[in-house]
């Protein structure tokens, strides 16, 4: 009455383990071989007694396990196949129900699984941020991390096209110098640097070069002064006048160098800070800033400059990545154990991580549920229905074997219990 499951090498589902079939066949050899010993004793029974005194008891609970192991049997049977080939109504209730079980399934995950609440429960209970912050905060774990995205950064760049990159940053460049208005930006740098005292200290670096160019080429302003100077004037009044005014010059130089409250460099001061709110508020100035700019983005050299910004960006994205020990990628360790430690240690930045998960899971499961679950009923529509019905049966056939096996002792005790109490009453 068993009969012999094809476990189909052409399927759509992964091969199953040789033991799980060998174990099905086992468990229906046993369940038919208790049919078949309630069906022999039965058969004797009949054949070579007279069905009275223990006969009759042990006719009666054979037949009745054979009655039990048969229902069982169509039953068990009737779930993936007709018994006996017999289109009997009601069988092969996988095969002919396999897009409705789909769809049931979806349905049943849609409804008791993929809803806000759920969702919001079970993130809560999986504690995903302290979790990640555990894993994160490990160096080890910072490390491994850092290398496998210096290994996908590497592998994108290598597949991007350099000549499309390249003028499409200078291009974004290009357009992005044009469109900010640099009066502004230089104002705040000029500030700034007023502020810090910066352009005193480049001032003191001019005129201390400035007085060293000076006396490096005396003896050639010297010669100029002469050339310049009237034939009738003596030299020696010219080496007067031109050494007069060389120490003259000199001097003011050391002594502006030397004193930091110097009227020179507060004029200095004055006049930057001036250039800085005429380029703020001054419309001419602020037009030559714009036209000077303009210029200079036109000059091919700058293009040219721009072009190379990506390759240059490029190398040093490749380089840090492909070295362990580069700031690049130290840095990213670092900021890999910083934000670990911080989802860790932080109730705050967890809490607000957790209403983030919790608003994105109730999100998904308000809008694409639907769409998710429609992955369960199309994929299980795409199986074809008898090999579905075969690797079921291969799965749970096993334990169905023992509903048979049950059946069997099970009707065999009740024919006996009813044969037992008709006899005596």
């Amino acid at each position: 009455m068993s009969e012999v499951m094809d476990p189909a090498a052409d399927s759509p589902f992964p091969a199953m383990a040789d033991g799980r079939l060998q174990a099905l066949r086992r468990m229906k050899a046993i369940s038919g071989a208790l049919l078949l010993v309630a069906a022999i004793v039965y058969v004797l029974c009949r054949a070579f007694t007279d069905s009275d005194g223990v006969w009759g008891y042990i006719q009666a609970t054979a037949e009745a396990s054979m009655v039990g192991g048969l229902a069982d049997w169509f039953a068990v049977t009737a779930l993936f196949r007709h018994p006996l080939r017999l289109p009997i109504p009601h069988t092969a209730i996988i095969p002919r129900k396999k897009d409705q079980i789909g769809e049931g399934l979806a349905t049943f995950v849609r409804e008791y699984f993929l809803t806000s609440e759920i969702l919001g429960e079970r993130l809560a209970a999986a504690r995903v941020p302290q979790r990640v912050g555990d894993w994160l905060a490990d160096p080890e774990h910072a490390r491994r991390l850092a290398q496998e995205l210096s290994i996908s950064v590497s592998g994108m760049a290598e597949m991007l096209r350099d000549d499309q990159l390249r003028n499409s940053v200078a291009t974004f460049a290009d357009k992005r110098l044009r469109q900010t208005d640099m009066s502004p930006l230089l104002a705040r740098l000029l500030e700034a640097v007023c502020d810090s005292g910066q352009h005193q200290a480049a001032l003191t670096t001019t005129l201390r070069g400035l007085a060293h160019f000076l006396e490096e080429n005396r003896s050639e302003l010297r010669r100029r002064v002469a050339l310049e100077s009237p034939e009738w004037v003596p030299d020696w009044v010219d080496d007067r006048v031109f050494n007069k005014g060389f120490q003259l010059l000199q001097s003011f130089i050391t002594d502006v160098v030397g004193d930091d409250g110097h009227g020179l460099r507060k004029g200095f001061d004055d006049q930057l800070r001036d250039f800085a709110e005429r380029l703020r508020d001054d419309p001419e100035q602020i037009a030559k800033v714009e036209q000077t700019k303009l210029e200079i983005l036109d000059h091919p050299a700058v293009r040219s400059y721009l072009e190379d910004i990506w390759g240059t960006l490029k190398k040093f994205i490749l380089d840090g990545a492909a070295d362990p020990e580069s700031d690049l990628r130290r840095s990213a360790e670092a900021l890999t154990v910083r934000a670990g430690e911080v989802l860790r240690d932080d109730p705050d930045v967890r809490g607000r991580v957790n209403d983030v998960l919790e608003r994105l899971a109730g999100h998904v499961a308000t809008h694409y549920a639907d769409d998710l679950t429609d992955v369960i009923s199309t994929t299980v529509a795409r199986w074809d229905n008898e090999e579905t019905s075969r690797r079921l049966e291969l799965q749970v056939g096993r334990d169905l074997q023992f509903i048979r096996i049950n059946g069997t002792v099970v009707g065999a005790l009740a024919g006996l219990a009813i044969y037992t109490f008709s006899r005596l009453f």
